[in-house]
């Protein structure tokens, strides 16, 4: 039987994040933010700043020095740019969506010699294609899990191309939603630097970027870049190294966020993965019991880009589950109304994905949309055994 619209607000109901970004954040992690200030060049901030570096590290499974940023992770990949890449080299942005396509806009505006290698969003990236493109090049740009689109490209095999091809090439991936959520392992895949932000995996409030640099990598860095004062990354990562920073960092934040990474690290990181992508394939087994498939054949663990069914749209859908006090997203532009975005990264567990399991059907109801009640809930459950 099908099942009559709920009413437009829900008494009682807990607003929540169910967005790729940010994310919900433990309260425990709040409350580190509600410490009296702290000053930043206390012997105490400098031990805080060391803590969360290894544990960025650990997180990442690889012996890469992380570097934290007070910046988005675009600031973080504007930072990882300039200071590994000289001024005028030749740059391959491999884009198939909204995100990786900001990369090479960004290497654009820095005056490199950028080469694109594009998909249709929502499409796969080629391997050969993209190695091809990277004979001569210096610095590969590329997004591992996009976010606009919810495809989880194979870095593994984009990698392993490339640098057969040309083993000097500098990888940068922008990690943003992968980074704690995805399987990914740089250094056995020939990844140099990998780049995220505060409000996705690690579910902490915005304002922090990481950037995780290989010990390879670390040899060829700019020194002094003409691109970078604030970003400049190679005079970041000396400082960070011995528990400084050169400029002032956002250093209540680094104290919430050290609290944070103890969640994913307290498991193998083959077990977060695991558990991620769990949860991950009961939305979209919800939405596809819902006529709303993946929009991608290849879906990462981040985040769930499903397709809206006929008669309705992204942003109808995503407009409905505001008003249930859940927020979503729409596609991207100029995607909105193809798509919609749900995600459970952060602080949420399997049960909070058949939460969002049961939103989808009371949206889906007050939209008119007709299906049987219990259909995505009991296809969730199914998906996560």
């Amino acid at each position: 039987m099908t099942q009559t619209a709920p009413a437009a607000h829900i008494p009682l109901n807990r607003e929540r994040l169910i967005a790729p970004g940010p994310v919900e954040v433990d309260p425990r992690v709040l409350l580190e933010l509600a410490q009296p200030q702290m000053h930043h060049r206390s012997r105490d901030a400098a031990a805080k700043l060391m803590e969360a570096r290894g544990k960025l590290s650990r997180l990442l499974g690889d012996p890469y020095e992380a570097v934290i940023t007070t910046s988005s992770g675009t600031g973080a990949f504007e930072g990882a740019l300039v200071s590994t890449t000289p001024a005028g080299a030749k740059v391959v942005n491999a884009q198939a969506g909204k995100f990786s396509e900001r990369w090479g806009d960004m290497a654009k505006r820095f005056g490199y010699d950028v080469g694109i290698v594009a998909r249709p969003w929502g499409e796969l990236l080629d391997a050969d294609e993209i190695a091809e493109a990277s004979r001569d090049a210096t610095t590969l740009l590329i997004t591992h899990s996009e976010t606009s689109t919810g495809a989880l490209h194979d870095l593994e095999a984009i990698s392993r191309a490339v640098k057969a091809q040309n083993p000097d090439l500098i990888i940068i991936a922008d990690c943003v939603t992968s980074y704690g959520v995805a399987e990914l392992r740089p250094a056995a895949w020939g990844v140099d630097v990998i780049v995220s932000g505060s409000q996705k995996g690690t579910a902490t409030p915005p304002g922090l970027g990481f950037v995780l640099f290989s010990p390879e990598v670390q040899a060829r860095m700019v020194q002094n870049t003409a691109h970078g004062y604030y970003l400049d990354l190679t005079r970041e990562l000396k400082g960070q190294k011995a528990g400084n920073t050169p400029q002032t960092p956002a250093i209540n934040l680094i104290y919430a966020l050290s609290t944070a990474l103890d969640r994913p690290l307290g498991v193998p990181l083959e077990v977060l993965w695991a558990e991620q992508k769990r949860k991950a394939d009961a939305l979209i087994a919800a939405g596809t019991a819902l006529g709303c498939p993946s929009w991608t054949t290849r879906p990462s663990p981040a985040v769930a880009v499903l397709k809206a069914p006929e008669g309705l749209t992204g942003r109808q859908i995503a407009a409905a589950l505001t008003g249930l006090g859940q927020r979503a997203l729409a596609g991207q532009a100029p995607h909105e109304d193809t798509v919609f975005r749900v995600s459970t990264m952060g602080y949420a567990d399997r049960y909070d994905a058949l939460g969002v399991a049961g939103m989808l059907e009371d949206a889906f109801a007050a939209l008119g949309h007709e299906f049987e009640r219990g259909v995505a809930v009991s296809a969730a459950w199914a998906a996560m055994k």
